[in-house]
C-alpha cells in the first residue's frame, strides 16, 4: 500500500528538519520527503493540516511480561499499547520467566512480536545466567538471536570481579551493557526516597547514595574495561552531574530517564497511593529539576516509559506489599508533551529525546526520517483537550495518569507504512 501524508509539520530531530511538507510512502518505506516523484499515485491521500509528523518513538524500557508473567501483560497487549503511545520500536528487559538468557526465550519473544506486528521489538538479554550475577550468559549467541544489549537490571553481581570480567568480555565484542545504578545493600527494604516524605509516612527510605555509590563504581569499571555503557532510570541530581563528567572525559556513556521521574516527586506518595510505588524511587523536586535540565542539555539523551504493567491485585495490598512500577507506554507521547506545554522543552528537543536519542544510545536503526528508510512514523496533534487513553489497551492497571486531560493525542502510528494504531479505529 502507498500513502501520501500532505501538509503536516514534519519534524526530524536527527537532521534538523522542521517544516510543513509532504511525506510519501511506498512498499513500507519512505519514498520521498516534499514533492512526490513524477508519476507517483498513492493509494491513500491523507490531509494532515494542523498535525505533526515525526519519526516513530523509540522506547528503551518496555516490559512485555511474556513468557511467564502473562497475568500482567503479553507481547500482543503491550506492543499494541506502545503503538497507541506513538512507539514504533521498543526494547524489552530480560525480566521474564524464564529469564531472557537463552536464544529460545529471545526467539519466542521475537516470534510473538512478529505475529502481533504492532511495533518493532528489540530484546535486551541477561548479562548473567538467570540474572544471578555469577556466570555469564551466552552473550554472543543471544546477540546473534537478536538481543541489542545486555543488562543485569537491579540484580547485583556476586562480586566486583565477576562484574569486571563481564564488562571486559562485552567490550571485547563491542556489546552494549545497560546499567541500573542502585546498590542492593543500601536499597534493601526501601520503599521511597529517604527524606522528609518517607519519614512522615513511616516508609523505609532508599538514600540517594544507593544510586550514586553504584554509579561511581560502575563508571570506574566502564572506564577500565572500555565497554559501551548505557545508564537507565537515573533519579538524582548528583547522578546527572556524574554522567556529565564521565561524558566530558570521553567515556562511551549514554543515559535515559523514566518520563514519570520528570513529572513527579516523592510528594506524590502522600496518601500512600501504591500507583506511585516505583523502583528506583521518585525523589525530590531538586532532583526532578536536575533531571529536566539534563534532558534539556543532552546529558540525558533519552526519555523512556519504564513501562511495568501489573494486574490490579498487585497494587491493592498495603503500600509496602505492593509491586513497584507504572504502566505508562500507552501515554508516552501525549504525557511527554506536558513538558512542552509547561515550557520545559521545545518540541524538537522533546522529540529528539524520544526518537534519535534512544536509537543512538543502543545503536538501533530507527528514529530518523530519510528516503529509503522504513516508514516508521507517528502523526499527532497538540490538543489540550485530548482525553488520556480511552479505551485502555495495556493489561497493566497501574497508571496514575489514566483519565487525565493531556496536551496531545496520537492520530496514527505507522510501522513499515502500515497503521498499527489509528485513533477511533
Amino acid at each position: 500500500m502507498s500513502l501520501s501524508i500532505r501538509n503536516a509539520r514534519v519534524i526530524d530531530p536527527a537532521t534538523g528538519l522542521d517544516q510543513v511538507s509532504d511525506v510519501h510512502v511506498d512498499q513500507g518505506r519512505i519514498l520521498a520527503l516534499g514533492e512526490a516523484p513524477q508519476g507517483f499515485q498513492a493509494d491513500e491521500q491523507l490531509d494532515a493540516s494542523g498535525l505533526i509528523l515525526a519519526p516513530g518513538l523509540v522506547d528503551l524500557d518496555v516490559a512485555l511480561c511474556e513468557p511467564g508473567l502473562t497475568r500482567k501483560g503479553n507481547v500482543d497487549s503491550e506492543t499494541r499499547a506502545a503503538a497507541a503511545g506513538g512507539v514504533t520500536s521498543l526494547c524489552c528487559p530480560p525480566t521474564t520467566r524464564p529469564v531472557l538468557d537463552t536464544t529460545a526465550v529471545a526467539e519466542l519473544i521475537l516470534d510473538r512480536a512478529r505475529t502481533a506486528d504492532h511495533a518493532r521489538v528489540h530484546p535486551i538479554g541477561a548479562l548473567t545466567k538467570g540474572l544471578g550475577g555469577e556466570q555469564l550468559a551466552e552473550l554472543m549467541a543471544l546477540r546473534d538471536a537478536g538481543c541489542v544489549a545486555f543488562t543485569n537490571g537491579l540484580q547485583p553481581f556476586e562480586n566486583l570481579r565477576v562484574q569486571r570480567r563481564a564488562l571486559e568480555y562485552a567490550a571485547t565484542f563491542d556489546l552494549t551493557v545497560v546499567f541500573t545504578a542502585l546498590d542492593a545493600d543500601l536499597a534493601h527494604g526501601g520503599l521511597a526516597h529517604e527524606g522528609p516524605t518517607a519519614s512522615f509516612l513511616g516508609l523505609t527510605g532508599i538514600p540517594e547514595t544507593a544510586e550514586t555509590i553504584a554509579l561511581s563504581r560502575d563508571l570506574l569499571l566502564v572506564e577500565q574495561s572500555g565497554v559501551r555503557a548505557h545508564f537507565g532510570q537515573l533519579t538524582s541530581a548528583r547522578a546527572v552531574e556524574m554522567i556529565a563528567a564521565a561524558q566530558a572525559r570521553g567515556l562511551p556513556v549514554t543515559a535515559d530517564v523514566a518520563l514519570y521521574q520528570l513529572l513527579l516527586t516523592d510528594e506524590a506518595l502522600q496518601g500512600f497511593s501504591s500507583l506511585y510505588h516505583v523502583k528506583p524511587p521518585l525523589r525530590t523536586a531538586r532532583d526532578r529539576d536536575a533531571l529536566r535540565a539534563g534532558v534539556r542539555d543532552g546529558v540525558i539523551g533519552a526519555i523512556s516509559s519504564h513501562h511495568q504493567p501489573h494486574e490490579a491485585d498487585a497494587k491493592l495490598a498495603p503500600f509496602a506489599a505492593t509491586e513497584p512500577g507504572i504502566s505508562s507506554v500507552e501515554l508516552l507521547l501525549p504525557l511527554a508533551l506536558t513538558l512542552v506545554e509547561d515550557g520545559l522543552l521545545d518540541l524538537p528537543t522533546l522529540l529528539a529525546r524520544l526518537t534519535s536519542g534512544p536509537a543512538q544510545a543502543l545503536r538501533l536503526a530507527a528514529g530518523r526520517l530519510a528516503k529509503g528508510l522504513p516508514a516508521d512514523l507517528v502523526l499527532f496533534a497538540q490538543q489540550p483537550t485530548a482525553q488520556a487513553a480511552t479505551p485502555w489497551l495495556s493489561r497493566g492497571r497501574n497508571c496514575p495518569f489514566q483519565g487525565l486531560t493531556l496536551p496531545g493525542r496520537i492520530e496514527r502510528t505507522l510501522v513499515g507504512g502500515r497503521a498499527t494504531y489509528q485513533r477511533g479505529a
